[in-house]
């Protein structure tokens, strides 16, 4: 993983926080979340956890000039951040570092996930589909539909967003 491209990528999420009151940075939180989540964290403790044995590897792309956020100050700040951006965000961070070449097959799957609905107040279950490189072994982009039956229409909206043309 690039980080220094995803470091690039951060700057388009706008950070709705106060500037007096900020003592972590946006990009430094979301870098420590990204990091951390990715090597299995399960929760803003964990994250935190992460941060602190990871502190110098993470120094190396970000400032964390104040050290590492508790977890409280994590999961409000990303709690805070429009979904919508980091989804653009982290999209664009894995097409820059996605290679490919002939080779590469690109598996389409919907999934809905467990646990995802609520019946006291009437949500359905939240579908997925996502895009896989076995090249890489790598989620390249999933996107949410409304319904499973959903799937077939959000296919060609899912490859636009990768552009992966031309590849199996």
């Amino acid at each position: 993983m690039d980080l220094e491209k995803l470091m690039t990528h951060i700057t388009i999420i706008p950070d709705y926080r106060q500037s007096w009151k900020v003592e972590h940075k946006l990009s430094d939180i979301l870098l420590l979340t990204i990091c951390a989540v990715i090597s299995g964290a399960e929760g803003w403790e964990d994250i935190e956890d992460f941060g602190e044995t990871h502190i110098d590897f993470l120094k190396q792309y970000g400032d964390f000039e104040n050290g590492i956020p508790v977890h409280d100050t994590i999961a409000r700040v990303v709690s805070c951040i429009n979904p919508k951006k980091f989804h653009e965000c982290f999209i664009n961070w894995m097409r820059d570092c996605h290679t490919t070449d002939d080779n590469d097959i690109i598996a389409i799957d919907g999934k809905t996930l467990r646990r995802s609905y609520d019946k006291s107040r009437r949500r359905g279950a939240i579908h997925v589909i996502s895009a896989f490189s076995t090249m890489n072994s790598r989620v390249l982009g999933q996107l949410k539909t409304d319904e499973k039956s959903n799937e077939i229409t959000a296919i060609p909206d899912l490859l636009n967003m990768l552009d992966i043309k031309g590849k199996l």
